[in-house]
């Protein structure tokens, strides 16, 4: 018996991005230069450490006057600039471990109910299509009742902090923080960690300020190039110039967006900056990021308007194809692969370079706008739903779905193509049954992907995925009308089969007898003698 489907929801056109981040490398550095980089970034890291304690101690207790006394204590040690930057930083860094702490206690109670729905059924029963059976063995079946009090404790101690506003923060990284205690995995010494760690917990980053010089008079960057920051009050001797200042002999060129970045400058509008060491190279960069007001997104039919190009997400590539306005696919379908194996910056490489790549092709196809599915595998990755598919739990949690869809917003905005999120029920499914086969040839093989981009593109237009509705009783267009789908619903001659133009083909206007007979071909060849009288020669008898 077949399940009832679920609601599939409306596809909408992804809202743009809010804010720009830009980075540059900070070159030709003197030493002088480091060594004092290093000692505002240590100092003010320890700053940001006794902040970030005094704010998990306040808890649910926190109100403005706890916020202002802590800045003033932080101004006489640093700046009242600085103490403004340290402060929001803590309540950031606050409300970031509450938001991972309510997501933890969700995936502690998802995996609390599997269990113990799995454990209440016989042992070897199987399940339905839609909810899991029980354990296949006895031995099973006992390891999962010891997993659910695990669970269950930890759901029971982290529901308690929660209820008392505690929260667990690591300054440097959790990650960071348990490679300690496998050196050799990692393939480093504890001096190499103890300089990553101590350089994570440095504070070198400023909050911009609109109608100030430059946008920023923590960390200013002139539009030349030429960046300076306000030391702490303990290394003011350090300066080099006026104020209390101190001017790095770095030139900073943003190459992205660096006409932008220096029109806010020069209008001094608000901009942050981040400096950070890159312990493992031995260089120092600097981040630029800025945000502006989000602009209403342009309507679905306009972004439709010159077709759309539905893309498939997957753990290795992206699966494309282009499809005209009445939701048929047009050419050969392109594939965009990238590698996620390796390091962070690999792995967001790859796929930057495969969202270019895209962007290139519907630039070049002059399409307005891309369809892809708006994923959310939060709740799909515990162990407890899929049980022993390890690899499947490891293959959805590599796919970059939030990174890849906020890399593709961004990057198509500078572009202007559009993207239209759609909902993912059943793209999989119903394109491959309806269209895998029949674009399947002997020079071409349609993958499951491929037709689920057909899909996806498909309902973003607001089409139906199946190509052609159920036939007529008697398989007559003529008395039933025609069962195409491509067009929408509201046009009007969408059941016909043809346009009706007259002729006879159509039979809905009479022929023209004249025009028939002068152009008509003569059913039988006329012989010419027929108007001659004909004449029978005797036969000639001879003997």
């Amino acid at each position: 018996m077949v399940g009832a489907l679920r609601e599939v929801a409306a596809a909408f056109v992804a809202p743009r991005p809010s804010g720009v981040t830009v980075r540059d490398r900070l070159k030709h550095l003197t030493e002088a230069d480091g060594k004092v980089l290093r000692l505002v970034g240590a100092h003010l890291g320890s700053l940001a450490g006794r902040d970030l304690a005094a704010r998990c101690r306040d808890g649910l207790e926190h109100s403005a006057e706890t916020w202002a006394v802590r800045k003033r204590e932080l101004t006489a040690a640093s700046s009242s600039r600085w103490a403004g930057s340290l402060t929001k930083a803590t309540h950031d860094q606050w409300a970031l471990a509450r938001r991972g702490q309510a997501a933890y206690i969700q995936s502690l109670e998802s995996g609390v109910k599997a269990i113990s729905h799995r454990l209440s059924l016989p042992v070897g029963e199987k399940g339905a299509k839609r909810s899991p059976g029980g354990y296949r063995s006895k031995r099973e079946w006992f390891h999962k009742t010891r997993r659910l009090h695990i669970l269950e404790n930890r759901l029971a101690q982290v529901g308690a902090d929660r209820e008392a506003g505690v929260v667990h923060v690591a300054r440097g990284g959790r990650r960071l923080l348990n490679t300690r205690h496998n050196l050799d995995a990692a393939k480093l010494t504890e001096t190499e960690w103890r300089e990553q760690w101590e350089t994570e917990r440095w504070f070198l980053q400023a909050d911009g300020e609109s109608g100030k010089r430059f946008g920023n008079e923590t960390i200013r960057i002139s539009p030349e190039g030429e960046v300076s920051i306000k030391l702490p009050a303990p290394l003011t001797h350090l300066a080099n110039a006026r104020h209390g200042r101190y001017a790095l002999a770095a030139k900073v060129r943003f190459p992205h967006r660096g006409q932008e970045w220096a029109d806010r400058v020069e209008a001094n509008q608000a901009v942050a900056y981040r400096i950070h060491l890159d312990v493992g190279r031995g260089r120092w960069y600097v981040t630029a990021s800025w945000t502006f007001p989000v602009t209403r997104t342009i309507p679905m039919e306009t972004a439709l308007s010159q077709g759309v190009i539905g893309v498939d997400t997957n753990a290795d590539h992206l699966a494309a194809w282009r499809l005209d306005t009445y939701g048929n696919p047009i050419g050969h379908p392109r594939r965009f692969f990238y590698d996620l194996s390796g390091s962070a910056d690999h792995r967001d490489a790859q796929v930057r370079h495969a969202l270019s790549r895209l962007l290139n092709w519907a630039k070049t196809c002059g399409v307005k706008a891309i369809a892809v599915e708006d994923l959310d595998f939060t709740a799909e990755k515990t162990r407890e739903k899929h049980g022993r598919r390890r690899r499947f739990r490891q293959l959805v949690s590599g796919m970059p779905t939030g990174r890849l869809r906020a890399r593709l917003t961004s990057m198509a905005d500078a572009t202007g193509i559009a993207i239209i999120a759609v909902d993912p029920a059943y793209t999989s499914k119903w394109g491959a049954q309806y269209w895998q086969a029949p674009l399947t040839g002997k020079t071409r093989k349609t993958t499951r992907h491929d037709a689920a981009s057909i899909a996806i593109g498909r309902r973003a237009q607001g089409h139906p995925i199946r190509r052609r509705t159920t036939p007529p009783r008697d398989d007559q267009s003529d008395r039933r009308g025609h069962r195409i789908v491509q067009a929408r619903p509201a046009t009007l001659g969408r059941e016909e089969t043809r346009p009706r133009i007259s002729g006879p083909r159509t039979r809905c206007v009479q022929p023209d007898a004249e025009r028939t007979r002068a152009t008509r071909t003569p059913k039988t060849v006329r012989d010419v003698r027929s108007d001659q009288e004909r004449v029978q020669d005797p036969l000639l008898l001879t003997d």
